[in-house]
């Protein structure tokens, strides 16, 4: 699956950010904005985000969309716990 984690850098806002993406495997992946490898590969996006806040409490952790949507694909975001 391409990744395009649409923010290229490393902190936003002054915090880290972390992304959960779900694999064609069908589990979750953390990631860190243009890494390679993930951080975490999780069986649940609910153990993906827990996992990420033990990864950094400070960060703002993004989590791709389950479904696709007339508004917009899976390439859309939404932040979680800000």
């Amino acid at each position: 699956m391409a990744t395009n984690l649409g923010v290229n850098r490393r902190m936003t806002m002054g915090k880290f950010a972390l992304y959960i993406e779900k694999r064609e495997q069908g589990d979750f992946a953390v990631r860190r904005p243009g890494s390679e490898k993930a951080s975490a590969i999780c069986t649940t996006k609910a153990k993906a985000i827990e996992r990420a806040r033990e990864i950094s409490r400070d960060a703002r952790i993004y989590v791709e969309r389950d479904r696709d949507i007339s508004v917009g694909g899976r390439d859309r975001w939404r932040l979680i716990g800000a």
